[in-house]
């Protein structure tokens, strides 16, 4: 069963930087699975598997919300995790602190509960997701990785994407809203 979910787009060039960023840190880096770089993205709502109605209807309120809003720039600035510190679940690239993000994720947010999604509650912690499930062989010890990883970019882009679990890449944009 597929999953959808909005998100904010990374552009095609920012991807192809940071699958060249990807390429060296997984020589030091031992996770079980990498992102595949056309599925980078940064997840605004996740849906889960939802129904076509309500779908479509989060998709016309997510629509109306950012109609008007206007694009800004971001930058990746670091590497993290989440889960256990020496066996992290999920290794990610950070971005600059930012409150047209905040804002756009809270439109995006809102417009989903407004078609009756029941969302996440734990705090917007903004990130692209880089690769999952640490296996090395020692720790995990950290990156020491900060600043600026690849070039700044614009966001203006929200997206509704499926999830193809048996595809490479495997999230397909459904319906896309470009930012003014």
């Amino acid at each position: 069963m597929s999953h959808y979910f909005f998100a904010a787009a990374l552009p095609h060039e920012t991807k192809l930087a940071m699958k060249e960023m990807m390429d060296k840190l997984k020589l030091d880096y031992p996770f079980r699975r990498w992102v595949h770089h056309q599925d980078l993205h940064i997840t605004l709502a996740f849906l889960g598997a939802a129904p076509e109605d309500k779908r479509d209807l989060a998709s016309t309120l997510v629509e109306e919300a950012v109609d008007g809003y206007e694009s800004f720039p971001m930058e990746i600035t670091g590497l993290g995790t989440f889960g256990r510190k020496a066996e992290p679940r999920v290794f990610w690239a950070g971005l600059s602190a930012s409150e047209e993000l905040k804002k756009l994720r809270d439109l995006v947010f809102h417009a989903c509960e407004g078609a009756g999604f029941q969302l996440e509650t734990r705090p917007f912690a903004p990130h692209v997701t880089l690769a999952r499930n640490w296996k090395g062989e020692r720790p995990f010890a950290g990156t020491g990785k900060t600043g600026r990883l690849v070039p700044g970019f614009t966001l203006d882009e929200v997206v509704l994407y499926r999830t193809n679990m048996d595809s490479v890449p495997k999230y397909e944009p459904v319906k896309e809203f470009r930012l003014r």
